[in-house]
């Protein structure tokens, strides 16, 4: 049973974003003497339940990070059968999330990406559009780096445009160019496989996130493994800069 001692704001409260590295999916299928895209696959078993998980909980944001832009580096054969598998995954599950009300979103530099995916992703977005339940985000040739680079590029633009003068450049200026513009920073951040590093996800937006690692490879993190998680960050005291004192007198 999780302690529930402490008194602040936070304190039981359900994140409302909660944002995921999918690790291990590599790791559970070399255990088990498969292929690595057998363990991708079985990856999307676990989305469909931490989406559901989500869902019966009334979080409002989930982001999951798919594909890094640091993810090209791997063998071409892997990234060619991860493609297909996108492509495979938009077509079978986007009726599903479309029916159960979520709207999703794909961000992330979608130009390197196949005309086809491109188009799957576009039709994807445009059915769920108009759903109000929760936002699923699928973060997918996106990089922390490269979302603060191109939203200083389009603050360098506005100030040759005399939009900005050098001096009135602050971090309201520059957040509004992030791919995540408009999306609430996450609350909880959780990370499957073991490893304990962001890998270059979120960077600015993860900067007051509670950080939450498992052991589990993402294939076995299923609404049992998400409880722990959310116990986890209901014991925490979220002090924003503030004193602890501060947060239990407000």
């Amino acid at each position: 049973m999780p302690l529930k001692s402490k008194k602040n704001a936070s304190m039981l409260a359900v994140p409302q974003h909660v944002a995921i590295i999918m690790d291990g999916n590599g790791r559970w299928a070399k255990k088990r003497f498969l292929p690595r895209i057998a363990g991708h696959r079985a990856g999307v078993s676990a989305v469909r339940k931490v989406v559901e998980a989500c869902a019966t909980r009334n979080i409002s944001v989930l982001t999951l990070f798919a594909f890094s832009s640091e993810n090209w580096r791997r063998p071409k054969a892997e990234v060619g059968l991860l493609m297909d598998l996108f492509i495979s995954a938009l077509e079978k599950e986007t009726r599903v999330l479309h029916k159960n009300n979520v709207q999703l979103h794909v961000i992330g530099d979608l130009s390197a990406f196949s005309d086809k995916l491109q188009k799957k992703i576009t039709e994807a977005e445009d059915l769920t559009s108009k759903n109000t339940g929760l936002t699923l985000n699928i973060a997918a040739n996106y990089g922390g780096r490269w979302d603060i680079t191109q939203a200083v590029r389009k603050v360098a633009q506005e100030i040759n445009r005399g939009v900005y003068t050098v001096e009135k450049v602050c971090e309201k200026a520059i957040e509004q160019h992030l791919a995540f513009h408009g999306i609430p920073d996450p609350d909880l951040f959780i990370r499957t496989g073991g490893e304990q590093r962001i890998s270059n996800f979120m960077l600015w937006q993860l900067a007051y996130s509670e950080f939450y690692f498992t052991e589990l490879n993402w294939p076995d993190f299923d609404d049992v493994a998400f409880t722990r998680a959310i116990d986890s960050f209901q014991n925490r005291e979220r002090r924003f800069g503030q004193t602890s004192e501060q947060v239990q007198s407000a």
